[in-house]
Order: C-alpha cells, then structure tokens, then sequence
C-alpha cells in the first residue's frame, strides 16, 4: 500500500485560512526513525514508509495522490507581544487522515522549506531540535499527557545555518489539528467576522462536536477550551513539565501539548524553574504555567467576543463569566492528582496543606522532583542504602516531619492496610523515566558529532515505558550529575 487517504478538511476553507505551498526538496534523505506504531495507528503501511518512496516524501521531496499542502495563517502574543501576522514559516501541511479509529489527524512536515510566512526564515530544521522533539513528544504520550506525535524523522543531507552550520533533518508531526489561539487571534485582529465564525465553526466540527447544537455555541466552544487546557497544564505540573514557550500561537485548542522547542522537566523541585534562553524573566516558569495559560484563554475569549454576543458590551461578560471556571478546573484537577501521586484515594481538608508543604519542603532541600514522587511510593524495607526518599533532601530532617504526617494521613485510607495495593497505585502514576535534559543533550551530540543514533534508541526505548522498573536501566532515572545540568534550551528556528 502506497496511497495515503488523505481527506483535507482545513484545505477546502476559504484561501485566506492558508497559503498553498509545496515542500522545497533536499539533497539526500535519509530516514532517522520510523514511529511504526503510530503509522499503524493512523492506517499508513510502514513498510511503504520506509521505503524510498515513502522516505520520498518524509523528506518533502515527493507528494502522494491526494496532498494538498499548505501553510496555515496565524497570529500570536509572544512573550506578552502581539504579532498580528505569524503563520506557519517552517511547517507544512501535507493533509489529513482518518486513523484507526475515526479520529481525523494532521500530517506536517517541520523543517521542510520556506513558506510565505517565513519571514526571511530558511524554514528549515536542525537535527537536535528535531530529535528533541521526538523525543519529548513520545515520552509525553508514553507517560499519557496529550500531545503531538512523531511520526518520523529524516535527516536532509544538508546543512543548516544558525550560530553555527548544523546538519539539517525534517520531523514529520501528527496532532489532533494544528488549530492554535493565535488562529482565532488572526482573523480577529483584522475584523473578520465571517472568518472568525468559519474557523470557529470547523472547529466545533472536528473537536468539539457536541457544541454544535447548543442554543449557544460559540460559548460552549469557548468553555470546552478552557477546560481541555486547565486539564492539560494540570498534567504538566504534576510531571514536572515545563513548556517554555506557551505564546498564543503555541497553545493548540484542541487540548494537546505542541511544539516542543525550549521545553524540559525539572530535575530538583522549584516553582521559578525556566529553560528557555529567551524567558529573561521567567514568564513560562513552571509556576506560572496556570496563570499563563488564563492568560491565553483571556486572549482566546477576547477574539472569540463577537461571535458571543451581538454587542462587545454584552459579550464581555459572558466571556469573564466562562473565564472564571478555569482557576476551579485548573484546582480541582491539580490537587486530584497529587492526592493520587501521594497514594490518597479519598478528601480530607488537610490534604492541600500537606501537598503545599511537601512542595516547599523539597524547593528548600533540592529534591529531585520525580524521584521524589516515585520513593514515597516504594517497599522502604527492601530500599539499598542511598535510594531512601529522604536521601534526596539536602534537609532530610524536614522531610522526616513531613512525612510523619503524611503517615497519619495514610492511616485514614483504605488502602492503608493493604501497603501494596497503595504501591501499585502510586506507580501508576508516579513515572520512574523521564526524558532527562541531560539525557537528550547527550543523544543530540552524539548524532551530531559521531552520526551515532544508538543513544537516540536506546532513550526512545525506556521512554516508551516510564512507569515500569526496567533492569539494567537504573542509570535512566537519575538526575544529572553537576557537571551534566543543562540550565538552558533553544528553541531551534
């Protein structure tokens, strides 16, 4: 099976939704990686895939019956600052498939050529930006958060430019749509009405189906976004995740995680932690991820205000109104999930104060954020020496008072008695690997330097199994070593 059947939905809005563009061809393809189980998913044949046809057009250097790439249109705040013209400068969409299980799924080249929104761009990608974001992509799905997939990688055979030359590669990119707030953004900054109603009409179509015959349901799409990303920044701070770009234009409305450029997990706890060289001020911080993401949504609610009512006067607070159910959906989901990553199945009116603590306890004792999680979870009787939980805290005496009280907070469970069954549970949402900057650095130098992709497999491999012990590959779940913290990451255009 060669065809791939397309059915391009966001292709067939009107032009101004787009620009038709074909990907630029490179020099020497060369597949990467093929993520087989996605393609078997989606009902493509990896075997054509990863034939030189297929490798063909991964690379862009060919298109199958039924392509119809574009370059989507969008606007943004980034950073705070509004850019009223964005648009795709570096991605292309090939089309869209109807996978395995009737859900429609975007298929983009990243790193495939110049587009008319490059903006003096090369539109193209480096292999480490590439590989970083397969990585962490899959290693979000493995650990079950939202997100885009890789579907695969291809090196291009050419170099690009950017401090220095850099060998250049091609991600292919699978998502949900590529629908962003800054799209809504887009129309409603040059008053288009009828676009804004088109765009969010489509939208109702393809994500929120069930909003489309409510008396009101713009409102209703507007209210099913904001509870998809107060649900999915809740994920990310309960892993540890730290986005590092969450302008507008990088927030998708279909509730997935995208585009991963100067993003990471924390290593030891703390709430100001940034990774992106270009957040000076640390606006994408790890705690401030929720507020962040209000912020967006007010941005959403704003674009969104003439499709609410027929005068701004009125929609405003229909809008607020819809606005002020984040911060309780954000709550309420966060404070379940450290209750289940603390092994507790039912509510007490201490539990937050105790979540609180345990926080700030680990900030001050430079506690390793997901180790800490997975040893409270663990047999203490059968730990070696050094692997204790409190052996992560530079002050384990303050964790010892915490963790007294969580004990007397156990003893109200039913599971109390029945320690193992506890255990299990915590592991399952506890992961033991996550993908480690340090660990992504190392495999991106490696393949850069020494054209060696075993690092690259080998992390995919463990990746794939975050909450399980896998022997052998203990070393996986460690936090860098001194001389190993990589303290800034880039977003790689």
């Amino acid at each position: 099976m060669s065809r791939i059947a397309f059915d391009n939905s966001y292709a067939r809005l009107p032009p101004r939704f787009f620009a038709s563009v074909e990907p630029t061809a490179v020099s020497a393809p060369r597949l990467i990686k093929l993520n087989e189980a996605l393609a078997t998913e989606l009902g493509l044949d990896p075997a054509w895939l990863s034939s030189p046809q297929g490798v063909a057009m991964l690379a862009g250097n060919s298109l199958v019956e039924g392509a119809m790439p574009i370059a989507t249109a969008y606007a943004g705040h980034q950073f705070g600052g509004f850019n009223p013209q964005l648009g795709d400068g570096r991605a292309i969409l090939l089309g869209e498939v109807v996978d395995r299980e009737g859900r429609r799924r975007d298929i983009q080249l990243k790193g495939a050529g110049p587009t008319p929104f490059s903006r003096r761009g090369d539109g193209r990608a480096a292999l480490g930006p590439v590989l970083r974001e397969y990585i962490v992509g899959e290693a979000m799905a493995a650990l079950g958060i939202p997100t885009t997939r890789a579907l695969a990688a291809v090196r291009t055979g050419d170099w690009v430019r950017r401090e220095r030359p850099l060998p250049g590669a091609i991600l292919t990119r699978v998502a949900a749509s590529h629908i962003r707030i800054g799209t809504f953004q887009f129309f409603a900054a040059r008053g288009d009405a009828e676009g804004l109603r088109v765009l969010a009409d489509h939208a109702i179509a393809r994500h929120y189906p069930d909003c489309a015959d409510n008396e009101a349901p713009y409102l209703r799409l507007l209210e099913a976004v904001i509870a998809a990303q107060a649900a999915l920044v809740g994920q990310w701070l309960l892993i540890g995740f730290i986005h590092g770009v969450m302008n507008t234009d990088n927030m998708s409305i279909a509730g997935e995680t995208i585009d991963y450029g100067p993003c990471a997990f924390m290593d030891s706890y703390d709430a100001g932690t940034v990774f992106s060289s270009i957040d000076e001020h640390g606006r994408y911080a790890y705690g401030n991820q929720s507020a962040i993401a209000r912020w967006n949504l007010t941005r959403f609610a704003e674009a969104l205000l003439p499709l609410l009512a027929e005068d701004v006067d009125q929609a405003i607070p229909i809008a607020q109104a819809a606005l002020d159910r984040f911060e309780p959906l954000f709550q309420r989901g966060l404070v379940t999930g450290f209750r289940r990553k603390l092994g507790l199945a039912t509510e007490e009116p201490e539990d937050i104060e105790l979540i609180r603590t345990l926080l700030e306890t680990m900030q001050r004792g430079k506690a390793d954020f997901t180790l800490t999680f997975r040893r409270l979870g663990q047999d203490t009787t059968s730990l070696a020496d050094g692997e204790a939980c409190r052996d992560l805290f530079e002050t384990p005496a303050e964790f010892d008072g915490w963790e007294s009280r969580w004990r007397q907070r156990l003893q109200k469970e039913a599971l109390a008695a029945e320690a193992e069954a506890r255990r299990a549970a915590m592991r399952s949402v506890n992961p033991l690997f996550i993908s480690r900057n340090h660990r992504i650095e190392a495999v991106i130098q490696a393949a850069e330097e020494r054209d060696d992709l075993a690092p690259f497999e080998e992390l995919l491999s463990v990746l794939a199994r975050p909450y399980e012990e896998q022997p052998g590959r203990e070393s996986y779940a460690l936090p860098p070593a001194a001389h190993e913290r990589v303290l800034a990451t880039f977003c790689g255009t």
